[in-house]
């Protein structure tokens, strides 16, 4: 089995990182007409910004509003509206659904595609994936491309003036990198390319995790102030390039199933991507039975910075039935889910024993 790296062709981030926009789109030779598809929160913030510098580099655009979830029907209604101004290039700003979609589109039509993320909630902005949901808000499917992003640019002015939860999310996701990695590597497991792992994505991995803990409490203390510094940018960059070249050039495994499955339980609708990795991370370290000075770790990080550590954490309730958590585990373990990359068989019965373990460990944590 051959190697394979796979990354953007440029990543961009820095502060006012956006007035270089149409600098950047120009610098790489992407033609216009540009479509942005973008969310409104993303549109009020960036629209002057736009203008300026895209016309500043005299490439012409329109502004799309995304509806709010990547599913088939709004990367067709996008495509639609690409087709209709003739776009020559495809912009996704705002969150990780907005970039899902963005990709969609531009890989549909065979378009280069630049990913201008708003939030650092996750690590989709770098990858040659998307994530589709139904419109009830279930996984329905992975789509991966034949290549990642022409640019990645991340303005580190946005991203402190966001949320602070999207921040912690985006932890919750690259939380999951090291872990999911080192399995993948170490069973010579193929990789969202079909390659095996680099030394170089591994490394990238961990140094992804030892980011998050050297960095994670600082930058959140950042974005209460809404300044820009050197925690934060480091944390960015974990979250949004190390995490995003971490996991499609080594592999997922149990965590992102166990999101998967959770996405079953009506009640963690409400709760983002990144946060359900986290605890999928808590039942990953349990199926492994990896050592307590581990599971402490990660238990002590979550709690540092708000990731959910138990069943009630991720809208789940103190003490879901039977029934539910059977529901969860059979998605988890659903045929072709990356949970099969673990080294060992796993079955439905044993990622319910890893989902109560998990909860058990964080209840323990939270009133020790």
């Amino acid at each position: 089995m051959l190697s394979i790296f796979c990354a953007p062709s440029r990543y961009t981030q820095g502060r006012n990182a956006t007035a270089s926009l149409g600098r950047e789109i120009a610098g790489l030779g992407l033609q216009g007409p540009a479509l942005i598809l973008a969310g409104r929160s993303a549109i009020a913030l960036l629209s002057e910004v736009w203008k300026a510098s895209l016309d500043g580099a005299g490439i012409a655009y329109s502004v799309m509003h995304f509806a709010g979830e990547c599913t088939s029907a709004e990367i067709e209604r996008a495509k639609q509206v690409a087709r209709q101004v003739g776009a020559g290039v495809i912009v996704g700003a705002g969150g990780g659904k907005v970039l899902d979609t963005a990709r969609a589109v531009a890989a549909d039509l065979m378009l280069p595609v630049v990913n201008c993320p708003t939030i650092a909630s996750s690590d989709a902005p770098c990858s040659a994936l998307s994530v589709v949901y139904t419109e009830e808000g279930l996984v329905q499917e992975y789509r991966i491309y034949r290549r990642n992003p022409d640019l990645v640019l991340v303005d580190t002015d946005v991203i402190a003036r966001s949320p602070a939860r999207t921040l912690v999310a985006g932890m919750g996701d690259a939380l999951a990198t090291w872990f999911e990695a080192k399995v993948c590597a170490d069973g010579h497991v193929k990789n969202m390319r079909g390659g095996a792992s680099t030394q170089s994505a591994l490394a990238l991995a961990e140094l992804c995790y030892k980011t998050l803990l050297a960095d994670g409490v600082g930058a959140l203390d950042a974005l209460r102030t809404r300044e820009v510094t050197p925690s934060l940018e480091r944390l960015v960059e974990a979250n949004t390039l190390l995490s995003g070249l971490g996991f499609e050039s080594s592999g997922l495994a149990a965590a992102h199933a166990v999101h998967n499955g959770l996405t079953t339980a009506e009640g963690t609708h409400d709760f983002m991507h990144g946060e359900k990795v986290a605890f999928g991370v808590l039942v990953q370290l349990m199926m492994e039975a990896q050592p307590r000075a581990v599971v402490e770790q990660v238990l002590g990080f979550s709690s540092s910075i708000g990731l959910p550590i138990t069943f009630e954490g991720v809208g789940l309730g103190a003490d879901p039935s039977k029934e539910l958590l059977e529901q969860i585990a059979r998605r988890s373990t659903a045929p072709g889910e990356t949970i099969h990359n673990e080294p060992f068989e796993v079955s439905s019965a044993m990622v319910v024993k890893a989902l109560r373990a998990a909860n058990a460990a964080g209840m323990e944590w939270a009133t020790a």
